[in-house]
């Protein structure tokens, strides 16, 4: 082991001891952002970029699933990234369709997938429920055993809000209720009843890697209270060191929700 190795571990290990009795994020949202720009910088294809991005995936949601997490949300494709050329989102689905396929593989976590599929080609739609239903059984074990993974794609923030109210809608229309008279009462309750990840706590913390400090829509309704850590490294080099690190930040925060 060289001296560089010895000094990192030496670090990490301090750090862990630092967390040991702080408090930590329940749910943590990350925006896997950078892929792009670290191939560039290495004179790379984009997609070499999102492969090795995908493939630091994994190595987070063990840090995170060691570090008690309950929930993690993976935003790996936007309603936006859609747009990008024929060129490079063929692959970049491929890469996403692998890499849910390799946290399912791990049988360790149930696989949520978030995100406004009717957007997505039905082959994309085909693999990720698969590996949702593959999971969907390791969400039955007893609370704080199973860490759920959430993985937003084809997901906008504002697409979530417009889908969540939609479908409340829709529903009492199906209930004989007048259109008027649903959006008369149409509560906060409402919308986070319909929202993709409905039922789970709201992420305390939210990661975005790159050194772009915006959410660019990420769970919008959502983080209202979220605290933020941006981090300037590109997601394929976030290292554990760096997870860590956010915990801190987060553990030396003051947690108002507005109060």
């Amino acid at each position: 082991m060289g001296v560089k190795d010895l000094l990192y571990r030496i670090y990490v290990a301090r750090l862990r001891r630092q967390l040991a009795d702080a408090p930590k994020p329940a749910h943590i949202g990350v925006i896997l952002d950078g892929n792009r720009r670290w191939a560039k910088q290495v004179g790379a294809a984009a997609s070499h970029g999102h492969r090795q991005g995908a493939a630091n995936v994994l190595e987070f949601l063990d840090w995170a699933d060691e570090a008690d997490v309950q929930v993690v949300t993976l935003w790996m494709l936007s309603t936006d990234n859609l747009h990008r050329s024929a060129e490079e989102l063929a692959p970049l689905l491929e890469i996403i369709c692998d890499a849910v396929e390799s946290i399912g593989a791990q049988r360790r976590w149930p696989v949520s997938i978030v995100g406004n599929m009717d957007l997505l080609p039905e082959w994309v739609v085909e693999r990720l429920h698969s590996v949702e239903e593959a999971t969907a059984q390791l969400a039955g074990r007893d609370p704080g055993e199973a860490m759920t993974v959430n993985i937003a794609v084809s997901y906008g923030g504002r697409q979530e809000i417009a889908d969540a109210v939609r479908a409340h809608l829709e529903q009492r229309a199906a209930a004989g209720v007048s259109l008027a008279d649903a959006a008369a009462s149409l509560t906060v309750e409402d919308i986070a009843e319909n929202l993709y990840t409905r039922g789970q706590p709201d992420p305390d913390l939210v990661i975005r890697t790159s050194g772009e400090q915006r959410l660019s829509g990420f769970l919008l309704w959502q983080t209202v209270y979220s605290e933020y850590y941006f981090c300037e490294v590109y997601w394929p080099d976030f290292r554990h060191v760096d997870f860590l690190r956010a915990l801190r930040d987060y553990s030396l925060r003051e947690r108002r929700r507005g109060k």
